[in-house]
């Protein structure tokens, strides 16, 4: 039953990414680009669909870490951590930078690939490319490795 309620989600949010335009990098390349105010070419309209976001995770949250476990779970898997490293600083900047270049960003990037645009297939090898460089370097950090098992 979890597996068919989890693609049902997963569904809706695909629905909602490709509704609101956030599977589309153009659409996304034209909100992030603020030089654009200037001459009118600027698309604000994603900054609602992230007030909706925002909005919807603030209440979401408080809500379900209300409950005694999650739904489908034992247990809920937080961040025991609340301190912030050079890690919590670098990886939204990488995150930053890359959805900035490219438009897209990790659940967009899946939705995109219904496309099949050579760009989000590219995308996507880059990302598991990506995680697979950081996993092996933080493997190689043995404090780092303690840390994020604390």
């Amino acid at each position: 039953m979890s597996v068919v309620i989890q693609f049902a989600i997963g569904l809706i949010f695909g629905l909602g990414l490709v509704i609101s335009g956030m599977s589309n990098p153009a659409k996304v390349l034209n909100f992030l680009d603020l030089a654009a105010i200037r001459n009118g070419a600027w698309d604000p309209s994603l900054a609602f669909v992230m007030m909706g976001a925002v909005a919807t995770a603030f209440i979401g949250f408080r809500l379900v870490l209300k409950r005694p476990r999650p739904v489908f779970a034992e247990a809920f898997h937080l961040p025991a951590r609340s301190d912030i490293d050079s890690r919590v600083v670098s990886g939204p900047a990488i995150f930053g930078i890359g959805w900035g270049l490219a438009g897209l960003c990790p659940g967009p990037a899946f939705v995109a690939l219904g496309y099949g645009t050579s760009a989000s297939i590219l995308f996507v090898i880059a990302m598991f490319a990506g995680m697979a460089i950081a996993r092996t370097l933080a493997n190689r950090q043995p404090a780092l490795v303690a840390q994020s098992q604390e």
